[in-house]
């Protein structure tokens, strides 16, 4: 808490994860992957631009079409069938409700994500915190590079490990998982990148084992 109280304090509130609806968050957690997330904004405008970006929509959609307005995403094609399989997931299970989706018991809901082609445990937990509001805290390589560098994490840890260090050292609350996550996320963008930029850096003043 220490440290989100540090990133809070300079970064303040940031509003993630943009989106309108639920359904856009489960598109843009897919689209997402390997890309930056300029890049996702403009699939989904596309998207929204053919009046796409709805379950019933992509689920008759083909594949070629939807790889076609997800193009500015980049790997549209594998994407796109990815992006297929969630929507037949929800539109078979749950006849297309992220209401319906989202009621089901969080440990359960996450087993049936990652069945799913495509979907990783960051994908799966980014649907779960962002789109369904569940407390499940979301790991990904800046929450990785962050805390290896200040020592909170062995090098050759994995994502259940570092999700449950969070787990067991946080209240289990959604707000407060979404906002540290986006924290993270703007203090690897800004000072904590590959080639570490430490000056100015709020969390200067503890440990660091670059």
């Amino acid at each position: 808490m220490r440290i989100y109280a540090l990133l809070y304090g300079r970064f303040g509130e940031r509003h993630w994860w943009p989106a309108d609806s639920p359904f856009e968050v489960v598109v843009g957690a897919v689209l997402t992957q390997n890309t930056a997330w300029t890049n996702v904004e403009k699939a989904i405008a596309n998207l929204k631009g053919a009046h796409m970006l709805s379950p019933d929509r992509l689920y008759a959609a083909p594949v070629s079409s939807i790889a076609r307005l997800i193009r500015p995403s980049g790997f549209y094609n594998q994407k796109a069938k990815r992006l297929k399989a969630v929507v037949e997931y929800l539109v078979t299970n749950y006849r297309g409700s992220m209401d319906a989706m989202c009621e089901k018991d969080t440990p359960l809901l996450r087993d049936e994500l990652l069945s799913i082609n495509g979907i990783g445990r960051e994908t799966a937990d980014s649907i779960l915190l962002y789109a369904c509001g569940k407390p499940v805290f979301v790991v990904d390589s800046y929450t990785y590079r962050v805390f290896y560098r200040h020592g909170l994490v062995v090098e050759q840890g994995g994502y259940d490990e570092m999700q449950q260090m969070f787990m067991d050292n946080l209240e289990h609350e959604a707000g407060l998982f979404n906002e540290y996550h986006a924290l993270i996320v703007e203090l690897a963008k800004r000072y904590c990148r590959t080639q570490p930029r430490c000056d100015g850096c709020p969390l200067s003043g503890l440990p660091t084992y670059i």
